[in-house]
């Protein structure tokens, strides 16, 4: 694979501010950015229903070690609310910033108890600057390293984690699940007194309702697994899901200015596939796209991306599409390479 450690598009010309002009205006005549109620009505009744039937299946199972292995439809079914909890941080479900908001507190506090202020702060920030370090809190410095000078500052531990990233990134994600409720809860202590009532009450219904119903269906030692598969599977779905979608592709020099589409296009990746990957990964396996146009449903990334596809070939800026496998090669093979001067 080329290294894309030091990946250097065409630098801004002046008259490329108005290259995503064009393409917006075709976008929004063709209807793609209306609202899709109906849709999203079908898929939170169906996700609920189905959330319910599993948790039955749980109940009809117990007290048997069987019933452990529903942790695995329990964690498809929560990524399912977090990426319907994602749409409304997006604003794409609801006509209204507050129908949004709430919307997104009941399916990311709780239901799943991830905080939907904590994921919307992070989040836009990384819309606003994808891949950009110092801007993107996704290639900010943490245990993984995003980039070989920030491999270059590890120490102890962290130092052989980063040397080994490529190898260590899947089984680091079984702890996702975990994380995202541990940054849910510490985003609270610097929040105002209403969202810390409201967020952290939420986010505590969740705990107490999804602990009562995991320990009152299952002897202890059954519920403590499948708690613990349902979170690392959940953690590992959602990471095989975001993963490809910029790793491994530019990452803005600091003083680099890039216009809308170049910001957005040259730092994506999209993921080719037909209908198990749009399923698996949501539909966000049209990253491209929903960089360019966050507000759009979800459900119509698909139909828009050959309008944006032509468009980038109207203008000259590459756009990267590949398969699945080949996407997780390349993300894994620049997390390898970060790591290389360690070695």
């Amino acid at each position: 694979m080329p290294s894309t450690l030091h990946a250097a598009p065409p630098p801004v010309t002046r008259a490329a501010g108005s290259d995503f002009a064009p393409l917006a205006r075709r976008v929004r005549e063709s209807g793609l950015l209306d609202r899709r109620r109906g849709y999203y009505v079908r898929a939170v009744g169906l996700n609920l229903a189905a959330t319910a039937a599993v948790w039955g299946a749980v109940a009809w199972a117990a007290p048997s070690w069987w019933a452990v292995l529903l942790g695995v439809p329990l964690a498809v079914l929560a990524a399912r609310t977090g990426f319907l909890g994602h749409d409304a941080g997006h604003r794409q479900i609801a006509g209204s910033a507050r129908g949004n908001r709430w919307l997104g507190l009941l399916l990311g506090n709780l239901l799943l108890g991830m905080g939907h202020g904590w994921w919307s702060d992070k989040h836009n920030r990384h819309h606003a600057n994808p891949n950009h370090v110092g801007k993107d809190p996704d290639v900010g410095e943490g245990i993984l390293a995003w980039t070989q000078d920030q491999a270059g500052r590890q120490r102890g531990p962290l130092r052989w984690v980063a040397r080994h990233q490529a190898l260590l990134f899947f089984p680091l994600l079984t702890l996702e699940g975990l994380n995202l409720k541990v940054g849910s809860l510490l985003f609270l202590r610097g929040r105002s007194r209403r969202d810390q009532v409201v967020e952290g009450g939420l986010l505590v219904a969740h705990a107490v309702g999804y602990l009562a119903l995991a320990f009152t269906l299952l002897p202890v030692p059954q519920a403590l697994v499948l708690i613990a598969v349902q979170h690392a599977l959940f953690g590992v779905h959602l990471g095989a899901v975001f993963a490809p979608n910029h790793k491994g592709m530019a990452m803005p020099e600091p003083g680099v200015r890039w216009d809308h589409l170049r910001r957005q296009v040259l730092t994506s990746r999209n993921v080719r596939g037909g209908l198990f990957t749009d399923w698996f990964m949501g539909g966000l396996n049209y990253q491209i796209e929903h960089h360019l146009f966050p507000s759009m449903p979800r459900c119509n990334l698909r139909a828009v991306r050959p309008l944006v596809r032509e468009h980038c070939a109207a203008v000259g800026v590459p756009y990267a599409e590949t398969g699945l496998v080949a996407s997780y090669r390349q993300a894994l093979g620049h997390m390898r390479e970060v790591g290389e001067p360690l070695r």
